[in-house]
């Protein structure tokens, strides 16, 4: 069954975030979703004809890892924007963020700090499952750094296209109006 690109129109609106930046994100999202499709279907076929032991393959195989977390990424990032206002330090998430970082505002400073460093990628807030901890992880591709057995609780692009229409090379400028705009019970959910 084919993935299917998900609608993320609602945020169309949101403090800090053209619709034109929106929309553009959104169409590159939806070419994820097309290109793992795509894959799935290739890798299918070429298993199915027995040319598993090609470097196509091969090389397909690598590029699904690619394609597919740039669309699970994107839906995690979408998903846990649209909403207002800070995390609450009375809250589950706010809680746990505090108890591994010391408190909300240095959990903060840090995720900050990972998303105004040099370079494309992602900044996400993992929860380990095997050890139950917390922690900010730099992604630099989609499929690279991503810890194994780890769950994205909250997701930020910083990749140029998501920012670079709107706020030029003033990364903090996006990194503020992100925070703007958490939907910190999206993130939560994930705990």
């Amino acid at each position: 069954m084919p993935y299917v690109a998900k609608d993320f129109g609602s945020l169309v609106g949101m403090d800090g975030f053209s619709e034109t930046l929106l929309k553009n994100h959104f169409t590159l999202y939806q070419g994820y979703v097309t290109n793992t499709n795509k894959l799935s279907d290739l890798l299918g076929k070429m298993l199915a004809e027995g040319k598993t032991a090609t470097p196509e393959y091969a090389e397909l195989k690598r590029r699904f890892g690619w394609e597919w977390n740039g669309m699970r990424l994107h839906e995690f990032y979408f998903e846990n924007l649209g909403g207002k206002g800070a995390l609450d330090p009375a809250s589950k998430l706010g809680k746990a963020v505090a108890a591994e970082f010391g408190s909300v505002e240095k959990w903060e400073s840090d995720f900050r700090a990972a998303g105004a460093m040099r370079g494309i990628g992602w900044v996400v807030l993992y929860q380990d499952k095997a050890g139950g901890r917390l922690f900010n992880q730099w992604v630099n591709e989609h499929d690279v750094g991503n810890p194994a057995g780890a769950v994205p609780l909250l997701v930020m692009d910083v990749f140029e296209h998501a920012f670079m229409v709107d706020y030029g090379l003033k990364r903090a400028d996006y990194i503020a109006a992100f925070f703007r705009n958490v939907n910190w019970q999206a993130a939560e959910a994930r705990l």
